[in-house]
């Protein structure tokens, strides 16, 4: 915002638009991963999102900024179906790779951050530099999923289905046919809960360094002729805690009825959301202790929603269902984004946090509905 003179309205648009190419881009790449498999959109993925990030790094003005976003959010939008479907039809321990899955995802979600503010206090703001920095481990990422060997249907197999590849969807009927399979059932409740729940994860995490900024606890100061600021590193924190999350929600997911597990973490986020400005007010102890928890549930959720999608669909059409998902969360809820900023610009915080608990408590009651359905199933 400071180095283009705009607003955090006009931000939240340009990252709503990447944001929602990460979730639009997952339908057609959840249809992919079903015809060719997992492991050369993986790779396509994160060639893509590097490329993105070396663009970003020569971007002159706003309008380059938000197509190296778009580029990144189409680039992204593969993963998900990509890589989730290779787990849940690949790996037997469906629980176990979920935490593992989930705890490398937020090392990454964590450390981004932290390099970035690092790099950026060691280089002297140079942040198209910073940038082109962080390109690097996509592609060496690219680079090693080009060359692992892995079985992609060696759960199905050990199940006692086909370890053949899976011809998918292969036409557009078909894929009409299929997507009515999965809406006409209790998927549909499932895919409202993820809705709901990337518009929370969208909205509460893109302004909300700035917030942390703006607490009177925690102002910038100075340290060694340089700017320190200390909500940069309280957001890394959260972001931290949430590999604890990510690992506790998916050992949970084999032990705890899946349905109560999005009710339950909904529920909290909820309450998390209606606190975190009274507490800040507080004191920064307390302030980080509601963020240790904030980080927590916000990532133990995810594995509850991503066991519960390949609960309720067939596996023959796992990589659509995927793709459907992550359509939700990152899709519709990058709507998240814009609805934070505007929420700012014209509201107030306290406002925005109510509105986001909101969508939290609505993601908790379906998960409360889907609970009673099973239980009568």
């Amino acid at each position: 915002m400071v180095q283009f003179d705009t607003t955090s309205a006009v931000i939240g648009g340009i990252v709503g638009v990447g944001l929602a190419l990460f979730g639009l881009g997952a339908l057609p790449a959840g249809v992919l991963t079903d015809r060719i498999g997992s492991q050369p959109l993986i790779v396509a993925s994160l060639v893509g999102m590097g490329g993105a990030f070396l663009l970003l790094s020569v971007a002159p003005s706003l309008p380059v900024v938000a197509l190296a976003l778009v580029v990144w959010g189409a680039s992204a939008s593969v993963y998900h179906p990509a890589g989730l479907s290779l787990i849940t039809r690949g790996v037997e321990e469906r629980g176990t790779a979920f935490a593992y899955h989930g705890t490398a995802g937020n090392v990454g979600t964590a450390l981004g951050p932290f390099l970035t503010t690092v790099l950026l206090f060691l280089l002297g703001d140079d942040w198209h530099l910073v940038v082109a920095l962080l390109a690097l481990p996509a592609l060496a990422g690219a680079l090693f999923a080009l060359r692992a060997d892995v079985n992609e249907t060696a759960a199905i197999a050990a199940d006692g289905g086909t370890s053949k590849a899976n011809p998918g969807v292969d036409s557009f009927a078909e894929f009409v046919a299929t997507s009515r399979r999965l809406f006409v059932g209790a998927f549909v409740l499932v895919f409202a809960a993820v809705m709901l729940s990337g518009i929370y994860y969208r909205g509460i995490l893109t302004f909300l360094p700035e917030l942390l900024g703006g607490f009177d606890v925690i102002r910038p100061m100075e340290l060694f002729g340089r700017e320190f600021t200390p909500a940069n590193y309280i957001y890394t924190f959260l972001l931290g805690v949430g590999v604890l999350g990510q690992y506790a929600g998916g050992k949970l997911t084999d032990r705890v009825p899946l349905e109560l597990g999005l009710a339950v973490g909904y529920g909290t986020l909820g309450l998390v959301a209606l606190a975190y400005l009274p507490v800040a007010a507080v004191g920064v102890l307390p302030l980080l202790a509601l963020s240790a928890v904030l980080g927590f549930f916000l990532f133990l959720v995810q594995p509850f929603y991503q066991a519960t999608v390949a609960e309720y669909t067939p596996s023959e059409a796992r990589g659509l269902s995927y793709g459907y998902t992550y359509l939700g969360v990152f899709g519709v809820g990058a709507l998240g984004a814009p609805i934070a900023g505007t929420a700012l610009q014209y509201l107030s915080a306290d406002l925005l946090f109510v509105i986001l608990a909101a969508f939290a408590f609505g993601a908790s009651a379906i998960g409360l509905s889907l609970l009673r359905l099973s239980r009568r199933r």
